[in-house]
């Protein structure tokens, strides 16, 4: 599937706090799983990915930390914050909201006139 850039870049920000809503990640983790979940349609390059995840860090919705690896330096992590928590939940349920609006017009459900 190829998503347009701007429903991607839409889903950005959402999809990474729900991905740290499950516990601390490094940033490959969650390029990785970013991939993994979309079959690969979403792609973030460093370019892009780096600076959402400082501007989610700026907007006090992340925090960072170091964590030594077992494998080579120490890694940088990024968890939620409680105002990280607070965003996600509303954005969850604007994207919900907008999901079962769009499905009840896609299949039907509403005459409109």
């Amino acid at each position: 599937m190829h998503l347009s850039r701007k429903l991607a870049a839409a889903s950005h920000r959402p999809l990474i706090l729900s991905l740290l809503a499950a516990g601390p990640k490094y940033g490959f983790q969650l390029v990785h799983s970013i991939q993994i979940l979309s079959d690969e349609a979403l792609r973030l390059p460093n370019s892009k990915f780096y600076p959402l995840l400082h501007s989610l860090e700026h907007d006090r919705l992340v925090e960072s930390f170091w964590k030594p690896s077992e494998s080579g330096p120490d890694r940088k992590y990024y968890r939620l914050t409680g105002e990280g928590s607070k965003a996600l939940a509303t954005a969850q349920s604007e994207w919900k909201w907008m999901f079962s609006m769009l499905t009840q017009v896609w299949d039907g459900e509403v005459a409109l006139s």
